[in-house]
């Protein structure tokens, strides 16, 4: 299996949103921090700055991708002289799956198309954690040609829905979450020498472990049967997986394990006997402890409150 599919798949809630937006200088805009979230805002033509929310600014030109994984707030502007205007809304409250708007005067054009994904903080993978507060993927020619690809058509289907568009942007903001992931864990193992989860989903012995994990969770994997899948020796591999991964290898099938449970009781209704199974536990009581020991509930009322809490994103108005 997939591990980065698998890790975006668990950790999204709810719908994402984006937004087209056409700015005639002089503008300047302050976008909240959104706990919980991520964003990213793609340059369609034009240029303007990045005020991060640390940091100098960042000048930004046609095409370049920037990724906030952890819901800063940041700044966009013309120059540097312009002031931010505050938010006049909280776009992943506010805003329908895709919308196109303007602002700002009658200079110079800038269009710019912003998104932002819910994720449930309770589901995180350890690897978003790892990530900096800002990614920028400047436009390079020949460089991720797929992320290019899904900027297009993305911008070109809100800026001109036609039928179908509802599905179509749905699929591309997905795809694009994936591609900017996707080009910043294969751009960083060429800069750094370090641990982390750039490092693990490309290390050879990590990453067949990690496949294995994800492949078949409810398997009885054992720190020596994981080693065989990295085609190391046992005190070897558990060295290097925890080095990368930043905890022991059935630490990390453990949390696993216990959050795709989490995942199959949000989603169904089968009962915890048999989520227990799925995932590897030999009986309900041994899965509820865990259960309890990780996210702080018992998994019954786990399910109960996700049940009212999806009632509660699906109301009118969210």
């Amino acid at each position: 299996m997939d591990v980065l599919s698998d890790a975006i798949a668990i950790m999204r809630s709810g719908r994402p949103r984006s937004a087209r937006v056409a700015w005639r200088a002089p503008w300047g805009q302050r976008f909240p921090a959104v706990p919980g979230s991520a964003g990213f805002q793609v340059i369609l033509q034009g240029s303007c700055r990045l005020v991060p929310p640390s940091g100098d600014p960042l000048v930004l030109g046609a095409g370049d991708v920037v990724f906030f994984p952890h819901g800063h707030g940041y700044g966009l502007a013309d120059s540097p002289s312009t002031p931010l205007a505050e938010p006049a809304c909280d776009p992943l409250e506010d805003a329908g799956l895709f919308v196109s708007d303007s602002a700002g005067h009658d200079g110079p054009l800038t269009v710019t198309l912003c998104g932002g994904y819910r994720l449930d903080p309770r589901h995180v993978h350890p690897l978003l954690r790892d990530l900096p507060e800002t990614i920028h993927l400047p436009a390079r020619p020949g460089r991720h040609p797929e992320l290019r690809a899904a900027v297009d058509l993305l911008g070109n289907e809100v800026g001109d829905p036609r039928l179908g568009a509802d599905t179509v942007v749905l699929a591309l903001l997905d795809m694009l979450l994936l591609y900017i992931l996707r080009a910043w864990f294969e751009e960083r193992p060429a800069q750094e020498s370090g641990a982390g989860w750039a490092r693990a989903l490309t290390d050879p012995a990590v990453s067949a472990a990690l496949r294995a994990v994800h492949r078949d969770p409810a398997h009885p994997w054992t720190v020596q049967t994981l080693a065989a899948e990295a085609g190391l020796s046992r005190a070897a591999f558990s060295r290097r997986f925890t080095t990368l991964a930043g905890r022991p290898p059935l630490t990390y099938l453990t949390w696993w394990r216990l959050t795709i449970a989490a995942e199959f009781l949000r989603a169904g209704d089968a009962p915890l006997g048999e989520v227990a199974a799925r995932v590897g536990y030999g009986s309900e009581f041994a899965f509820a402890n865990a259960f309890k020991r990780q996210f702080g509930i018992a998994p019954g009322r786990y399910r109960r409150q996700s049940s009212i809490d999806s009632l509660r994103e699906a109301a009118p108005g969210r």
